[in-house]
């Protein structure tokens, strides 16, 4: 089986998340016939499959499914983020079963091969039964092209369809994705007996997301990519740096608070970012009443809204963190 290598290797915060996702009660059965405690995963689909189902899966090509194993295969952030975003079996079975025909019924646990190859085929690669709009007609030598049309048509029905999701305290309506890249940590307070083993929490309402843990460093460098949900009354994203103990809880090493504002101001004022060339476009002023170490600097870099941070740690001896912020409108 191919690994991904070291720096594509997803942090612990996602491999939890993938693993709550999997413990939810809709993502304990396989997707396509029901079986019970799949092992399986389609992560460019976003469902859970069995093995008997994953071996059909297989069998279509990876321009199609690309199926790994929950528990042997090394998963990417982005394949993680995949699968979080779709939200598993339930929410993808109401895209790609829409549409059944009348008389037509999926596959049991013990259905023989060829029923399950039918449907399956039906469902995913034929696309019998989505709706017409998200329908994609292929064409010879196009299939990867093909894929990712078809991927992004999915997932932009997806993110409609969860731009008002419930949460803890009613609807809840998200405006776009912020990525934030967890860049390195300098000079971090020490919390063991020479160093520290430090990681960082994010937090944007009910959400929260971390890194991994870097052992014994005091300059470390993560280069990590979170995501968060940000909704209409979005407030500051609170950041925390903790060192992480094994037999005790762990130590706090500093907060800080990132003003998102300014970054999604400027990107809704510029619209498409892809219209315009690499340009600056606004700006987070450094003052006393925020964590800010120099003016912060939002960018248009390649049609992406890129936003640099360089922040010292409060509540804490000595610390900075450095972060670059990216926004991701919900249309992208």
């Amino acid at each position: 089986m191919s690994r991904p290598s070291a720096n594509s290797r997803p942090s612990q915060g996602n491999i939890a998340r993938l693993r709550e996702l999997l413990r939810k009660s809709d993502n304990r059965v396989c997707a396509d016939c029901g079986a019970p405690d799949p092992k399986w995963a389609s992560a460019n689909i976003g469902v859970f499959l069995c093995l008997k189902c994953c071996g059909v899966h297989r069998s279509l090509g990876t321009h199609i499914s690309k199926v790994l194993s929950v528990t042997l295969d090394e998963w990417t952030d982005e394949e993680i983020e995949s699968m979080v975003e779709v939200g598993g079996n339930s929410s993808a079975n109401k895209i790609y079963e829409a549409f059944f025909p009348e008389g037509f019924s999926k596959p049991g646990p013990d259905s023989n091969n060829e029923e399950r190859v039918k449907f399956i085929r039906s469902k995913y690669e034929l696309q019998e039964f989505l709706k017409p709009s998200l329908r994609i007609v292929s064409l010879p030598g196009r299939t990867s092209s093909l894929q990712s049309s078809f991927s992004r048509k999915i997932l932009d029905s997806f993110r409609s369809e969860k731009s008002a999701t419930k949460m803890e305290g009613g609807m809840v309506e998200f405006i776009g994705m912020l990525k934030i890249k967890v860049i390195k940590g300098t000079n971090l307070a020490i919390r063991d007996l020479l160093s520290s083993d430090p990681y960082v929490v994010l937090t944007l309402g009910q959400q929260k997301v971390q890194t991994q843990v870097v052992k014994s460093n005091l300059n470390p460098v993560w280069n990590e990519d979170l995501m968060l949900s940000v909704p209409h009354n979005f407030g500051a994203v609170k950041l925390q740096v903790y060192d992480y103990d094994t037999f005790s809880a762990d130590d706090i090493m500093g907060v800080a608070e990132v003003d998102i504002q300014p970054l999604i101001t400027s990107a809704m004022a510029f619209g498409d970012p892809n219209m315009f060339g690499n340009m600056q476009i606004g700006k987070w002023l450094k003052s006393h009443d925020n964590a800010l170490i120099e003016d912060s600097i939002i960018n248009i870099v390649d049609g992406k809204v890129k936003q640099g941070v360089l922040l010292k740690l409060q509540n804490v001896e000595c610390g900075d963190l450095e972060l670059e912020l990216e926004w991701i409108p919900l249309e992208q």
